[in-house]
């Protein structure tokens, strides 16, 4: 085995013996490993600066950005992983899909899709389409060194949402719809989503990540019971597929507190947890075989640095007999956060749990 690899053979070395990569295997780690979701954006001027008149999706076609973009929050937070710099309609965007990101709205739809005639221009993603995440992701890797690059993806429910709709809704009342008045369109759709997302995830990992994150943001809309009939299937059927390469694969949703034990059986290595439950409750709630990631509140970072202290420390006291712990907050950071409360409670986290 070379001394660059991973004993399975798939990260180099050091990657593989990192405290994220750790925690992910529910190992021992020599502190909790934090990273934040949305590290990598509006927070932080540097990434103003570089955005500067660049739209969105355009930003996510330029490995060039896309590098500086990324490793902006590693350089000045000193977190445990990046995260690849991306959005979730990317893929969509890459097959023909006409939409747009719009500034203050979010993804918006040209054409939403709502009939069986529409699922035909849903097609195939290729590595060719997204040849740009390729690139980047070599270029990240050859930049990390030792910290751990998380590749992630939309899921298929959140995606399908944003289509049918045709942008944000609060309701999903056109998404539900369908799921269910229509079932077997809406099962045909997820599936088909399911392979565009799996495709482009195969991208990333090809290409050098380490872990794949796959994000259903609006999951938490769901009952139990049609998650696990209809949402269900399709998401174990990603995190199934990219299983066999052996990097760790996180789930995470907003507002899922009901459904976290569906989205433990799902096949994630690690289920994120939002805000709003605890980890300990978390914990009984997901069941054994996996690690957890999260949960501080992002609002908590506007108050006082002992407040969010304080909040910190409920946090790792729920978490301390986990089996395994990322730290990260319970959804994105806000876009006017002060980067600076990021880079404290980054230290803060380290200094607390180190072993």
């Amino acid at each position: 085995m070379s001394v660059n690899q991973s004993p399975t053979g798939q990260q180099p070395t050091a990657t593989y013996d990192s405290a994220f990569m750790k925690a992910c295997r529910r190992e021992p780690v020599p502190h909790t490993p934090v990273w934040f979701m949305r590290q990598a954006g509006r927070s932080l001027p540097e990434y103003r600066k570089v955005r500067e008149g660049i739209a969105m999706l355009d930003s996510c076609t330029r490995p060039d950005l896309i590098t500086e973009i990324t490793l902006q929050p590693v350089r000045r937070h000193g977190v445990d992983a990046a995260v690849y710099f991306s959005d979730i309609v990317v893929p969509l965007k890459a097959i023909g899909i006409d939409l747009d990101i719009k500034p203050g709205v979010g993804p918006v739809v040209e054409k939403p899709i709502r009939t069986r005639a529409d699922l035909a221009r849903l097609r195939d993603l290729t590595p060719d389409d997204v040849s740009y995440v390729t690139e980047a992701v070599g270029l990240l890797t050859a930049e990390l060194g030792s910290t751990p690059l998380i590749g992630f993806a939309g899921a298929p429910f959140t995606l399908a949402s944003y289509l049918v709709e045709g942008g944000p809704s609060r309701t999903y009342e056109n998404a539900k719809a369908i799921m269910y008045g229509d079932p077997e369109l809406w099962a045909d759709l997820l599936d088909r989503l399911a392979e565009i997302t799996t495709a482009f995830l195969k991208v990333q990992i090809e290409a050098g990540a380490s872990a794949v994150q796959l994000f259903d943001s609006w999951a938490g809309a769901l009952a139990p019971a049609d998650y696990r009939r209809s949402v269900l299937p399709a998401s174990s059927k990603v995190l199934k597929a990219v299983e066999g390469y052996g990097v760790p694969r996180i789930h995470f949703g907003v507002g899922t507190g009901e459904l976290l034990q569906l989205m433990g059986e799902a096949g994630a290595d690690v289920v994120g947890v939002d805000y709003r439950v605890a980890l300990d409750e978390a914990a009984r709630r997901v069941g054994p075989g996996k690690a957890l990631q999260g949960n501080l509140d992002p609002t908590v970072l506007f108050a006082p640095t002992e407040a969010v202290e304080a909040k910190t420390d409920e946090v790792l006291e729920a978490a301390k007999d986990l089996e395994g712990h990322i730290f990260n907050l319970g959804h994105g950071v806000m876009p006017t956060t002060d980067p600076d409360s990021l880079t404290r409670l980054t230290e803060y986290v380290h200094t607390r749990t180190a072993r």
